[in-house]
């Protein structure tokens, strides 16, 4: 049954796109809420340049960071890798491509078993560079360059909360330290009421800092942060020979622009004042670093002419600092002719509100929409009743901008730091048959691509793989792999394993994405219309919800059954639509009634439906 739909939607998908208007037109003309973004990791993506693997360092790989057998190192993926790659994205359906960090990264930090690369690219030393493991400016150049003659997007993930690892405490790092406040390895948060700024050691210590009036809204001055010299508040920060210049701009190497507080635990204060696993955790508050990080991703847009950023970490970064970066990255973009320029911040929150406040008093434009992974999963993976898809979209109004502003938040069912979906599915019945394994998958695509929100493929899901969990489990390669616990993981809905190279067009969740891309981009109503909830079950999986065309008013009612069993209700429409056509799977042609429409959904399926009267 379930394929049987899939295949009648593919016909269907495929017929209406030629149909209907070519989609939402050129890059420059399409609002943010007109994408389908596909996030990738260059590294991880495909291998076309063999050369640069160890990015031109010499050693072994705890020197150069390359070694396709472990899960923490670079694989060998790159930039000329994603070009070689276009035609792949863009036949998903993708009109935007999010790239993980691009920028030259420390090649490895840590020691011994806990030692792992910046293939990810959050492990910053140069913010000007592109990694050499990945390629050059010119290959990043290249890259924009296709993907714009294509019509397509290209979207920076950038950082401003941390650098690498580089800076060390004496209290923790120091062989040769025995003073009374030495702290071990653990390196524990030090908190500011504990070690303010203006002693060192605590507040009976010895005064440092005289004059310095803190980092409360009003003191955020040039002048205040004049009388900041002396980095050992809390602990006393060095930087270890042969690292004294590793970062570039050059301002980066001094301690006095970190916080240098110890490691955060990742609540209350030490969320924004402590260091993120290590990292160096930028001072935000201060003038200089929010004037050089608007000056460094300033300079990006510049040069390479990209389209939007994606903002790491944007929750451990003060307020006060968002306010600065994103309306002036904005005017930077709009004075180079980039009126479209997007960005999206990273709150790892599921609650609405705690997102919200980083669009409403930051003045992020717009956030990833956590808060819709969580109730997808909740609804598709985790069998709990269609209601909390409901009460997630009443939540749009915490907002400022209520719907509108909803609409261009990125949506999505898992990526690279949480793990991917199926696995979501996996974890919640670990002897979940493969078919049903597949139908979950494929329902969770089609309630993102239906719902409002701009949807993101995380590279792979398309393929079928299945992390085994999250962060390093769920970063495999598309090109041929070596890692043992990527090879052995069995995919869904092909005989292929991750030792194989998986680009398959044919891939049944490579086509049902890309038939929902299709159908997406052929009907605005699925992209800018309204969103109204027509049903949800309180503990059963039926839930519909209309969208509206933005132009016509013309109604489409998108039903989904994420129960076992086939499913039948009298759903309610506007009066106004009496006939409808099928975008995908079974649709009456008549409503019963004036108001009321008779819906047949089979289990773990869907049915989009149009009103043509």
């Amino acid at each position: 049954m379930l394929l049987a739909a899939a295949g009648a939607m593919a016909l269907m998908a495929c017929a209406r796109a030629q149909e209907e208007a070519a989609g939402p037109g050129p890059a420059a003309a399409r609002a943010p809420e007109d994408e389908i973004i596909y996030f990738l990791l260059p590294d991880r993506f495909e291998n076309a340049n063999p050369d640069n693997d160890r990015g031109g360092f010499e050693g072994g790989r705890l020197d150069h960071g390359h070694d396709p057998t472990h899960t923490g190192f670079f694989h060998g993926g790159d930039l000329q890798g994603v070009i070689e790659r276009l035609d792949y994205i863009q036949g998903l359906g993708a009109t935007a491509i999010w790239l993980s960090p691009i920028f030259e990264n420390k090649p490895v930090q840590g020691e011994g078993e806990m030692a792992s690369a910046g293939y990810h690219g959050y492990w910053i030393t140069d913010f000007l560079n592109v990694d050499p493991h990945i390629g050059t400016r010119e290959d990043f150049r290249a890259l924009v360059e296709a993907a714009h003659a294509r019509g397509m997007k290209v979207y920076m993930d950038i950082i401003t909360n941390h650098t690498a690892d580089v800076i060390r405490y004496r209290e923790c790092h120091d062989p040769e330290y025995s003073g009374p406040d030495a702290a071990g390895e653990d390196c524990a948060y030090r908190a500011i009421g504990d070690y303010p700024w203006t002693t060192r050691g605590g507040p009976d210590g010895e005064a440092i800092n005289d004059g310095f009036l803190g980092m409360d809204g009003e003191h955020l001055t040039a002048g205040n942060f004049a009388a900041l010299t002396d980095p050992r508040w809390a602990y006393t920060p060095y930087v270890p020979e042969g690292e004294e210049g590793v970062k570039n701009p050059a301002w980066l190497n001094d301690p006095i622009h970190y916080n240098n507080r110890g490691n955060t635990r990742f609540e209350g204060e030490n969320s924004v004042y402590g260091d993120f696993a290590t990292l160096d955790d930028l001072m935000t508050t201060h003038p200089r670093v929010v004037e050089g990080m608007i000056d460094i991703y300033s300079q990006w847009i510049t040069d390479f002419r990209v389209d939007g950023f994606r903002v790491d970490t944007t929750k451990h970064v003060n307020i006060e600092f968002w306010q600065q970066f994103a309306p002036a990255i904005l005017e930077h973009a709009r004075a180079q002719g980039i009126e479209h320029f997007h960005i999206f911040g990273e709150v790892y929150e599921f609650d609405p509100g705690q997102l919200a406040r980083f669009v409403n008093e930051g003045e992020v434009p717009s956030v990833l929409d956590f808060a819709f992974q969580g109730a997808a999963r909740a609804y598709v993976a985790d069998g709990q009743g269609a209601r909390v898809m409901e009460r997630f979209f009443d939540e749009d109004f915490a907002y400022e901008g209520g719907r509108a502003t909803a609409r261009i938040n990125p949506t999505f069912l898992g990526n690279h730091d949480m793990g991917r979906f199926s696995q979501f599915v996996r974890e919640a019945d670990p002897e979940i048959p493969d078919e049903e394994l597949l139908a979950r998958t494929r329902l969770a695509h089609a309630l993102m691509f239906a719902s409002r929100g701009v949807p993101v493929i995380y590279y792979g899901d398309e393929q079928g793989f299945v992390s085994d969990r999250g962060d390093q489990g769920a970063r495999e390669t598309l090109f041929p792999s070596v890692q043992d616990s990527y090879v052995d993981n069995d995919l869904i809905g092909t005989d292929a394993s991750v030792a194989d190279e998986n680009f398959d067009t044919a891939h049944p969740l490579y086509a049902f994405i890309a038939q929902m891309a299709a159908i997406r981009q052929a009907h605005p109503a699925l992209r800018r219309g309204e969103l109204v909830v027509r049903h949800s079950d309180l503990e059963g999986g039926l839930l519909a919800f209309s969208r509206f065309d933005p132009d016509t008013g013309a109604e489409y009612l998108a039903v989904f059954n994420a129960g076992e069993a086939p499913r039948q209700a009298n759903v309610v429409v506007n009066g106004r639509s009496r006939r409808f056509e099928a975008l995908a799977g079974d649709c009456a042609g008549e409503v019963s009634a004036a108001g009321s429409y008779p819906v047949s959904v089979p289990a773990l399926d869907f049915v989009l439906c149009r009103a043509v009267e």
